[in-house]
C-alpha cells in the first residue's frame, strides 16, 4: 500500500468541504511548503502504539474514550483549558476503568481540531451574506467580509497551537500530574453535583487500593503506570492539504504516517468511496475512524471496510456510530450485523452527540442529555443483541462549567443556555455532564460483563 500511495494522490479526487476560495493561490501554496518544513507533532511509534491498544479494544478487552472539544479556537487557547479538558479525561477514564471494570484508551479531541464542515457555503445575518465560518485555521467567526477570508497563515498559526497544546499534555501525562495517588487532586472545582459525590467516593476507594498495593510492594517505582498514562490525540482529516504537508515516511518501517495526530477520522460528508479523504486515509498506517450516519447502507460500509483496512488489523479502524436516539434503534443493528459476518476486526464506537442537536425555542442550538444518554444505552444493548464489543464513546466535552446542553443532574433548562454558552461550533458537555454520563455508561457496561460471565 505505502509503496504505491503517494500523500498527493487525493488531489485527483472529488474533495468535498475543503475551501478553494484562498484569496491568494501562491500565499497558501507557500504555507503549505513551511509546513512540510516543520517538524512532527506525533511519531510513528506512537500512532502504533495506539493501534495496538484500539487492536485490545476491537478484541473486547477495553474501551475506547474519545472526547474534547467541538472546535479549537486560538482565542480560547491557554493551558487552563487544556489541563480542564485532561483532567476532565482522567477523571472519566477513572470511572469507566475502576466502575465499569474496563481499561481505557484515551484519545482526545485536541491539539488540531480546528476545520469543521459546514452545512452550507455562506451564511445571511440582516440581508448580509458571507462565507460561513469554517474553523480558525480557516477563517475567523466575527462576520466581517475581512474576517471570513480563508487565511493560510492561519494554518501555521493551528500547527503551533498544536504544538504548544501536545507539550503540555506531555507534560500533565508524563511528570505526574496524571499520578493515581493524585485522584483527589483532580476533582474539578465546581463538581458539586451527586456525580461529584460519587467520583469522591471513588477516589476514596482507589487511594484504599493505592495503600494496600504499597504496603506489599507495588509502588510507582516498580510499577511506573501508575504515575503516568498515555493519552492521545486525534482530529477529524478534513483539510487534506495540511494532512498533506504532514505526512512523513516513518524511518523505521518506511511506512507513510500523519504525523498531524494519532489518530485521524472521516467525516459523515466525506466518507465517498471514490473521494478525496477515502484515497488520502487508505494510505497513511496511523490508526483511522470512520463517522458512520443513518443515511449509511450496509454494502457501503464493508466496501468502506475494505478499502481502508484491506490487511484486517485489529485497532487500524474504529466505526463512529452518530444516528440520534430516534433513528439508532432502525439503523445500527444492520450495520452492526454486516460487519460481524464479515469478520474484519473494527472498533465500534458512538458519537451520540451529532445526531441529537435541537433549536431551543430561544434560538440557541443545544443537546438535551436524555437523548445522548439514550443513544449511547441503546449503542450497548443492540451491541449485545449483535454479538458486537460496544467499543467507546466519542464526546464534544469540554472541562469549563459551560451552560450548552440541556439537562444532567443540575437539569439545566432553556432558559439556563445564555448563562455560560460559549462554544464556536455545536454545544458541548460540561464536566459535570460528562461525569455522569460515564457512570451511567459504566453502570451498563458493568451489568453486561456481569451477565456473559453469568452465561459462561
Amino acid at each position: 500500500m505505502s509503496k504505491v500511495w503517494s500523500p498527493k494522490d487525493w488531489r485527483s479526487k472529488p474533495a468535498l468541504h475543503i475551501p478553494n476560495d484562498y484569496p491568494d493561490a501562491q500565499a497558501l501554496s507557500d504555507a503549505e511548503d513551511e509546513l512540510t518544513r516543520l517538524p512532527p507533532l506525533v511519531f510513528a511509534g506512537e500512532a502504533r502504539r495506539l493501534t495496538a491498544a484500539l487492536g485490545n479494544v476491537a478484541n473486547g478487552n477495553g474501551f475506547l474514550l474519545q472526547g474534547g472539544d467541538c472546535a479549537e479556537s486560538f482565542k480560547e487557547f491557554s493551558a487552563d483549558n487544556i489541563r480542564d479538558t485532561f483532567r476532565l479525561i482522567l477523571q472519566m477514564a477513572v470511572v469507566l476503568t475502576f466502575a465499569g471494570g474496563r481499561p481505557v484508551v484515551k484519545v482526545g479531541r485536541i491539539a488540531g481540531q480546528f476545520g469543521k464542515p459546514r452545512s452550507s457555503p455562506v451564511e445571511t445575518i440582516d440581508g448580509v451574506t458571507l462565507p460561513s465560518y469554517r474553523g480558525d485555521n480557516i477563517n475567523g467567526m466575527d462576520f466581517t467580509p475581512e474576517s471570513r477570508l480563508p487565511d493560510p497563515q492561519r494554518l501555521i498559526k493551528g500547527y503551533h497551537q498544536s504544538s504548544a497544546t501536545l507539550n503540555l499534555l506531555r507534560a500533565f501525562a508524563n511528570g505526574g500530574y496524571a499520578d493515581l495517588y493524585n485522584i483527589h487532586k483532580w476533582t474539578l472545582g465546581f463538581v458539586s453535583s451527586p456525580q461529584g459525590e460519587r467520583y469522591r467516593a471513588l477516589a476514596e476507594k482507589i487511594s484504599e487500593t493505592l495503600s494496600f498495593m504499597s504496603a506489599i510492594g507495588v509502588t510507582p517505582e516498580s510499577h511506573p503506570q501508575i504515575r503516568q498514562v498515555d493519552v492521545f490525540t486525534s482530529h477529524e482529516a478534513l483539510l487534506l492539504n495540511f494532512e498533506q504537508a504532514m505526512t512523513r515516511v516513518d524511518s523505521t518501517t518506511g511506512d507513510w504516517y500523519d504525523t498531524s495526530a494519532h489518530m485521524l477520522w472521516i467525516g459523515e460528508r466525506t466518507r465517498q468511496l471514490d473521494g478525496a479523504h477515502v484515497d488520502f486515509m487508505k494510505g497513511i498506517n496511523n490508526p483511522i475512524g470512520v463517522k458512520c450516519g443513518p443515511t449509511l447502507e450496509p454494502d457501503e460500509l464493508l466496501r468502506l471496510i475494505d478499502t481502508l483496512n484491506p490487511n484486517a488489523i485489529p485497532g487500524r479502524l474504529t466505526l463512529i456510530g452518530r444516528f440520534g436516539s430516534d433513528k439508532i434503534a432502525e439503523r445500527l443493528p444492520r450495520l452492526m450485523a454486516a460487519t460481524h459476518k464479515h469478520g474484519v476486526p473494527v472498533v465500534w464506537s458512538i458519537d451520540p452527540m451529532h445526531g441529537n442537536v435541537v433549536k431551543a425555542a430561544n434560538g440557541y442550538k443545544t443537546r438535551p442529555f436524555d437523548r445522548i444518554l439514550s443513544e449511547v444505552r441503546s449503542f450497548v444493548d443492540i451491541a449485545a443483541s449483535e454479538g458486537v464489543h460496544p467499543g467507546g464513546m466519542h464526546l464534544e466535552m469540554t472541562g469549563q462549567n459551560v451552560t450548552e446542553c440541556t439537562g444532567g443532574a443540575f437539569a439545566l433548562s432553556e432558559e439556563d443556555l445564555q448563562d455560560r454558552y460559549h462554544t464556536h461550533c455545536d454545544p458541548r458537555l460540561n464536566a459535570d455532564q460528562a461525569l455522569e454520563l460515564s457512570f451511567l455508561v459504566a453502570e451498563r457496561l458493568h451489568a453486561l460483563k456481569d451477565k456473559s460471565v453469568k452465561a459462561a
